[in-house]
């Protein structure tokens, strides 16, 4: 979401991507944690036609490059997010016309990197890095690591992709999980993930508007296209 020349950085896919270069269809990309595996899914026929080995565990999320012709499997560990556990530090890239990995960006270190997304606008790839509580700027195409952006736990950073620096850290609860935004603009969500509910961040003033109380303790949201429901 833009505002002004800032870009709240978005994570909200349940481990799938579309990609659609090589069918004349949309292929459905799902990261299987069980089997440590990149499931490639023919949602017409809703048959698994391919699958392809991670190169380390265990492969948290997925995103498919604009084109379709690539996946970048950010390689977590074998924990659930911020439970103890391996420190994964690469992501796979997946060429999913040969449906093999040709290249591992790697970290160096343990960072466990999570979800990633494309900027609409530069086209570089955004990943969070969890234990340095920082998002990961990467060119997809060199697949080289061109920086990071640091931002706060249990909290909603407002990031400027363009200078990269955060402009506001937003408080929120001791942990959250996930982000999603009112098709509007308006109203971001994220939900508290030791108490049930969901927290609404107003995106003008960027402050928590209110809370609303769910029956059980929760963690992704979306909205509807139509931005009736969430």
């Amino acid at each position: 979401m833009l505002m002004e020349r800032a870009l709240l950085l978005i994570v909200v896919v349940g481990g799938m991507a579309f990609a659609g270069a090589y069918s004349n269809h949309a292929l459905l990309l799902v990261a299987n944690k069980g089997e440590h595996t990149l499931g490639i899914i023919d949602p017409a026929t809703n048959q698994q036609v391919a699958k392809v080995d991670e190169t380390g565990t265990t492969g948290h999320e997925v995103v498919a490059s604009p084109d379709g012709k690539l996946a970048f499997v950010p390689i977590y560990g074998d924990s659930g997010v911020g439970l103890p556990g391996t420190d994964g530090r690469t992501i796979d890239v997946v060429d999913l016309g040969q449906r093999r990995v040709i290249h591992t960006i790697d970290f160096g270190r343990g960072v466990r990197p999570h979800c990633g997304v494309f900027g609409p606008k530069d086209g570089l790839l955004y990943v969070t890095t969890e234990l340095d509580k920082a998002i990961a700027v990467i060119d997809p195409h060199t697949f080289k690591i061109l920086g990071t952006i640091h931002v706060g736990p249990g909290t909603v950073s407002v990031l400027d992709m363009a200078s990269r620096k955060t402009l506001a850290v937003i408080p929120v609860a001791n942990h959250v999980q996930r982000i999603s935004v009112s098709p509007d603009g308006h109203w971001v969500f994220t939900s508290d993930t030791e108490k049930p509910r969901l927290a609404v961040i107003d995106s003008k003033t960027k402050k928590v508007d209110r809370w609303i109380e769910l029956q059980g303790v929760g963690y992704g949201s979306a909205s509807t296209p139509d931005g009736k429901w969430l």
